[in-house]
């Protein structure tokens, strides 16, 4: 009878044990949950990287074969003219400096 107990004893010390490590240890739920959530967060990085590769891509297709496209990119982000053409640039209105056209003090 004294060994009964002494042996679900055993069994109860070596289950806990194992209960605390599937739940808490480095292999654990804990540690399970927390991978799961960082590879959701890597794989939507993953998911929009790619988009964005495959936005430049088309986009570099387009600018090697395209010239109206070459043309309209050139003149929009570097300001390029044609001949006997004006450019006027206007300041952004974020861009005006305390002051200018106002009265506070």
């Amino acid at each position: 009878m004294r060994g009964r107990i002494v042996l679900v004893a055993l069994f109860v010390i070596i289950n806990l044990f194992l209960l605390f490590r599937l739940i808490w240890s480095d292999q654990g739920v804990f540690a399970y949950l927390e991978l799961k959530s960082r590879y959701e967060v890597l794989q939507s990085r993953i998911d929009t990287v790619d988009s964005d590769n495959l936005d430049m891509s088309q986009e570099i297709r387009r600018l090697k074969s395209d010239k109206a496209y070459q043309e309209k990119i050139v003149r929009e982000r570097m300001n390029f003219v044609k001949q006997d053409e004006i450019l006027y640039i206007f300041p952004d209105e974020s861009a005006k400096t305390r002051g200018e056209g106002t009265d506070e003090q």
